[in-house]
C-alpha cells in the first residue's frame, strides 16, 4: 500500500513539474501549490509506512511549504 501511495504523490509532484516546465501552468498557480501539497502529503505518508526518516521529514517539509504558499496565494 505505500508503494501505491507513495507512487500518487510522487506523480502528482511530477505532474506539476512537467505541467510547469512545458508552460501549461504557471509555477504560482493555485493548481501548482495544490498538486505540490497533496503529491507531497501523500509521499510523507508513503514514507512514514515505510518508516524512512529522511524523507519523511523532506517530504513532510515539501507539503508544508507548499501549503503556506497556496494560503499566500489566495
Amino acid at each position: 500500500m505505500a508503494d501505491i501511495i507513495g507512487a500518487i504523490g510522487v506523480f502528482l509532484i511530477l505532474l506539476a513539474y512537467f505541467l510547469t516546465i512545458f508552460k501549461k501552468l504557471e509555477n504560482t498557480s493555485s493548481l501548482y501549490f495544490s498538486l505540490n501539497v497533496v503529491g507531497a502529503a501523500l509521499a510523507c505518508i508513503s514514507s512514514i509506512l515505510i518508516q524512512s526518516i529522511p524523507f519523511t521529514v523532506l517530504e513532510g517539509t515539501w507539503a508544508i511549504v507548499s501549503l503556506f504558499a497556496l494560503f499566500q496565494k489566495k
